[in-house]
This record gives structure tokens, C-alpha cells and sequence, in this order.
């Protein structure tokens, strides 16, 4: 089942958002000196507050005309019912009177598309709730020939409540039959064992379908219960600031301060982060140095199919949340959890793991020495360009990066290495630090606003910290600032980028608090907080990273070129183009002898 509650979970792994400053002062001006009179209701403050925003501060801003109504309502319709087999087609005709409303909706702030759908779908999600169990209260028959179609894309939403049942009578059986499968293949496994219990092919298929049944009634209990009026309201403004590119985002207040807390706080899990895609909660990164890591058994991409609490039974967990996930993983530090993974071959494998504190020193810089036929190589693992901008003596990735840097020159290293496979960006001061690190002084990216206007980032220390054999890591999911700081390194002829071609974002965002009276740049506010894209940067070579990336020297293939997944696999993602190329020089290939300034 795709993901039916979008709100509630990320619903994309996002490359981190560089860091803007100084480009909303025009957006304060107009909204507050508007002499407009506050609009009476929440939902109406929101909308309208962010059509001002993504028309007077987004880089690129689509019309808010008729056209990106009918985008907006096309999507928030996939998003609510993307298997098409909630609403019947009488509601979407219903539905689809409203259509062009969204952009009368954003400039008066009267909302009828959301309450519309609220309604039908409370109404289809009570009937399927009741006619589900009465399927899946009699045997299936497996030895008739069926036929289900998966890819709902190609299918139109049923006419008539049979034809809805029909669809999800074949839903249901065919995953009564996955399961009913797995238990017929171990028992065949395991019948020799003394102690497993060999059941009657009656009794698992029985098994089966009460598992099913526990599933969707966790599932539809949730969507009634917890997918009401302002979580499908949440969905619709996400949706809607979604509309202009990729990465501009809204964030609900609870959402937002869930998201702040697990950056700063100190939690007690596995680490390891989750995301949600297609009724499935997979693995989507592993914290170097966490439990999860130290397992070693645990991948980015693995299906969690089970929770268990030490020895007590496990809990099927496919249709949870992915909060919900979370909050059976974590519990108390030195106790034990037991996951049931689906592995990449399709293989079901338990990890038995151990939480203890997830901090965020764990994600910070650290470096290790490979030695080889008698070579040392010093090797730097980066997971993000972090800064903590509240607390100057708090953590920066460059000071980190600076430490890791001598420790390993003070042991006589031959080269180092960089490794930003799966850095998702961060701050862009903190990039522009690491690569005057590696070069005398000089651009390091340029940034374009949406008048055009091109800005020019130097270094302008011409103290170098490191300048011996380099190499720089790279892979599908280096992103943003990962980008910048290769191409760098890359245009100047620094070093060598190694690995396969970057994920391919090259835009800026920045976070906006929707509350006019505390301001826009409190990203807490109660009303919300919408990410928005302010500006491009491009190479100092004039080319752009959107959409095309940066292409290594040598390419090393990996596990994830299959994974369509990059900023071009998004219809709405900014287009590439170029400015002018910077004034650089490239440092030449018999540079190595420079002797070191204080840095």
C-alpha cells in the first residue's frame, strides 16, 4: 500500500537545504506593510500568508492561475487515494467541480476543496472498514487463475461500491497469499525440528488472513482516527508549495518541532532513519558509529518488516507510520530490540540490536588510516556540512574537518581522502572554509537570486592546510553542498572525484515562520513553516549541478545507479542553465611542496 498519510512522515529523503540569509526583507515589507486585515481563521492566515511567500520570495514562482490549480489538485488527489481504490469515481467528478479553486483558495483563504474531500473520504474509509472483515472472514480459494493489476496509474477509479469490493477482495487475497506462502515454505523448512509445531494447510491459511485483517484494522483504525480534517489540510498546503519545485516544503508545527528535537536532542534507539514508501518502512540511512552501524547487518534500503521488544512477540509493522515505527524501535538505553528486515535479495533476516544514546557527535567528522603495501592513506568520513549557528563554540563541520586534517598529517600520510557519499548538503560558509583548506584563495561557488543578480563566494585565506595528494567520494545521494565542494575541488584540478554521478541539486532554501506577528525568520511558529527555494548556485566554471550534477574522473558503479531517484526524476525540478564563468586559477599538477601557513 503507498503511502496514504503524507503529513505525517517525510515523504522523500531530501538533500539538506544550504543555508540562505538576507533574502526575505522584501517578503517582510509587502506582507506586513499590506494594510490587509488578518484573516479570522488558521487554515485561511496559512494559505494566504504562503501564497505571498512562494510569489514574492521563491526563485522561480509558478502563476498561482487556473493551470497550477488543476497541477495542485491532480497531485493532492494521487496523494489521498493512490491506489484508487478508496474514492469511486462519482466522488472525484464531485471533487473535480473544485479543481480550479486552489488559486482563488491561496489569495482569500476560503477553503472548499479540503473539507469536500475530508468528508468522502471519512465516508469510503467506513465502508471499507466494514466490508474488508467480511471478505476476509471465509477461506480463499488459490487454485483459481486471477489476475490484479498493480500499477494503478493505468486504472480508473471504480464506478459502483461492487466494483470497489472487487478491488479489494483481490487486494486482500493476494496478501493473504504472500503470507500463507512464507508459512507453507517454513514449514517445509523446519518440519523435522522438535519443536515446531507443522499446522494443517487450513490452519495457515487462516493464520494468514487474521494477519491481514490486523493489518488493515490498524490501517483504516488510523486513517479515521488520525487522518482528520487538518492532517489532510497539512497535506494540501505540502502539496501545493510542492507544486513549485522539489524542495519547497511545508512543515506543520508538531512536524517541525519533531524534526528539531531529533537534530538537537539526545535520544535513546538504534540509529538509524526511516522513511515511508509504498506501505513499507525501509531503512533510508544508518548514523555511523550507532548501534544499527556496529550490527553491521543493518543497510540503507532494508525493509523492516517486524518489531520485537527483546522476548516478547514481534509486531508486524507494514501499514504503520513511520513515526509509529519509531516509537516501538526506541525504548530504553542497554535493552534490546529484534528487527525482521527484508533484505535487497528479497531474503527475511533478524537483527537483534541494542539501544544506547544517539548523539550527534556520532555524525560528525572522523577520519581513520588505511595503510597498504606500505602506504598510508588518511581517510575522512563527512555525513553532513553541519554548523550550529546558535552556539559559536557548538559543532562545525570545518573546524572538525581542520582537526581530522592534522592529525592525519601528523602521521605522515601519503594522500587523504574525503568520502561525502550519501552528504546531503548544509551550510555554505562551512563549504567554502573546507575548500580554502585545499587552495590559496579564490572563488568557490556563485549563487544567482531570481532578478538574475550573480553573487561570487571566495576564500580569501591564502593559507593552505593540506596540500598533498587528494580525492573526494561522491555518489547518487551527495547532494547540494557535496556538490558544490566537488566541483570545487574539481574545477580547480585539486584533486580527484571518485565514484559515480551526483544526485544533482543545485538550489538554495531557506526556512519561513508563517506567523506575520512573530516574524517570518522564527521558523518555530505555530502556524507552520514553509521551506522555500530562494536561489541557484552554480560551479565556478559557470555551469550549474542542477539536474546534471558533478560527473567524477573515475566512475566506481554502485549498488544505487538503478535507483531513479535523482533531482531529474522530479517533473517539477528547476532546469539547468549557466552564468559566467569565474576568474581561477587551476592549481598546477606539480603542487605538492608549498609549506603550510597557520590556518
Amino acid at each position: 500500500m503507498k503511502k496514504l498519510i503524507t503529513f505525517m512522515a517525510n515523504r522523500k529523503v531530501w538533500p539538506i537545504a544550504l543555508v540562505a540569509v538576507g533574502a526575505l526583507v522584501f517578503v517582510v515589507a509587502s506582507t506586513r506593510g499590506s494594510g490587509k486585515s488578518e484573516p479570522a481563521s488558521k487554515y485561511e492566515r496559512i494559505l494566504t500568508t504562503v501564497a505571498e511567500i512562494l510569489e514574492q520570495a521563491h526563485f522561480s514562482p509558478k502563476k498561482l492561475d487556473d493551470a497550477f490549480s488543476r497541477l495542485v489538485f491532480q497531485k493532492y488527489l494521487a496523494d489521498l487515494d493512490p491506489d484508487k481504490n478508496i474514492f469511486l469515481k462519482s466522488d472525484v467528478l464531485q471533487l473535480k467541480g473544485l479543481e480550479n479553486n486552489v488559486d482563488n483558495e491561496l489569495r482569500t483563504g476560503k477553503m472548499a476543496i479540503v473539507p469536500l474531500a475530508d468528508q468522502l473520504f471519512q465516508k469510503r474509509i467506513a465502508e471499507i472498514s466494514n466490508f474488508y472483515k467480511i471478505i476476509l472472514s471465509k477461506p480463499f480459494n488459490f487454485s483459481v487463475e486471477e489476475a490484479m493489476v498493480t500499477n494503478r496509474d493505468s486504472l480508473d477509479y471504480p464506478k459502483t461500491t461492487a466494483e470497489q469490493q472487487e478491488v479489494w477482495r483481490k487486494r486482500l487475497k493476494y496478501m493473504t497469499l504472500e503470507r500463507y506462502a512464507d508459512a507453507l515454505e517454513s514449514r517445509e523448512k523446519n518440519k523435522d525440528s522438535k519443536t515446531f509445531v507443522v499446522k494443517a494447510d487450513t490452519t495457515l491459511e487462516r493464520e494468514s488472513r487474521e494477519a491481514v485483517a490486523r493489518i488493515w484494522e490498524r490501517s483504516l483504525t488510523r486513517m479515521n482516527k488520525k487522518f482528520g480534517i487538518d492532517e489532510k489540510f497539512n497535506l494540501y498546503v505540502g502539496t501545493i508549495a510542492e507544486a513549485m519545485d522539489p524542495h519547497t516544503e511545508f512543515f506543520p508545527p508538531v512536524e517541525k518541532r519533531a524534526f528539531d528535537e531529533q537534530m538537537s536532542g539526545r535520544f535513546f534507539g538504534i540509529g538509524a532513519q526511516l522513511g515511508e514508501k509504498d506501505g513499507v518502512i525501509r531503512i533510508e540511512s544508518v548514523i555511523t558509529g550507532s548501534p544499527a552501524w556496529k550490527s553491521g547487518e543493518v543497510k540503507v534500503g532494508d525493509i523492516i518488516v517486524k518489531v520485537a521488544q527483546a522476548a516478547e512477540a514481534p509486531v508486524d509493522i507494514t501499514g504503520f507510520e513511520t513515526t509509529d515505527a519509531v516509537k516501538l524501535i526506541r525504548g530504553k538505553k542497554g535493552t534490546e530490540v529484534r528487527l525482521t528486515l527484508r533484505k535487497q535479495d528479497g531474503s527475511l533476516k533478524e537483527v537483534r540490536i541494542v539501544r544506547d544514546e544517539i548523539v550527534q557527535e556520532e555524525a560528525y567528522a572522523r577520519s581513520a588510516i588505511i595503510e597498504k603495501d606500505n602506504k598510508k592513506i588518511g581517510f575522512i568520513h563527512l555525513q553532513d556540512f553541519y554548523a550550529d549557528f546558535d552556539d559559536p563554540n557548538g559543532a562545525y563541520c570545518a573546524r572538525d574537518v581542520e582537526k581530522e586534517i592534522r592529525k592525519l598529517k601528523a602521521e605522515n600520510v601519503d594522500g587523504i581522502v574525503l568520502d561525502l557519499r550519501f552528504n546531503g548538503g548544509g551550510s555554505l560558509s562551512e563549504v567554502i572554509k573546507m575548500v580554502g583548506f585545499f587552495i590559496e584563495d579564490g572563488p568557490v561557488v556563485q549563487v544567482k537570486d531570481r532578478d538574475g543578480a550573480v553573487t561570487v563566494s571566495n576564500d580569501r585565506d591564502k593559507s593552505v592546510l593540506y596540500n598533498g595528494p587528494f580525492a573526494v567520494m561522491i555518489n547518487e545521494y551527495s547532494a547540494s553542498a557535496s556538490e558544490i565542494f566537488a566541483a570545487a575541488i574539481q574545477d580547480y584540478g585539486r584533486g580527484t572525484v571518485i565514484g559515480s554521478q551526483s544526485f544533482g541539486k543545485g538550489t538554495v532554501q531557506r526556512n519561513i515562520g508563517l506567523d506575520r506577528d512573530a516574524g517570518y525568520f522564527m521558523p518555530t511558529s505555530e502556524l507552520g513553516t514553509l521551506k522555500v527555494t530562494l536561489q541557484k548556485f552554480y560551479r565556478i566554471n559557470g555551469g550549474s549541478t542542477q539536474l546534471e550534477g558533478v560527473k567524477p574522473d573515475i566512475v566506481m558503479p554502485d549498488n544505487w545507479e538503478f535507483m531513479d531517484n535523482k533531482e531529474r526524476s522530479y517533473e517539477n525540478a528547476l532546469p539547468w542553465d549557466q552564468v559566467a564563468k569565474a576568474a581561477y586559477r587551476v592549481v598546477p599538477k606539480s603542487t605538492t611542496t608549498k609549506s603550510e601557513a597557520n590556518h
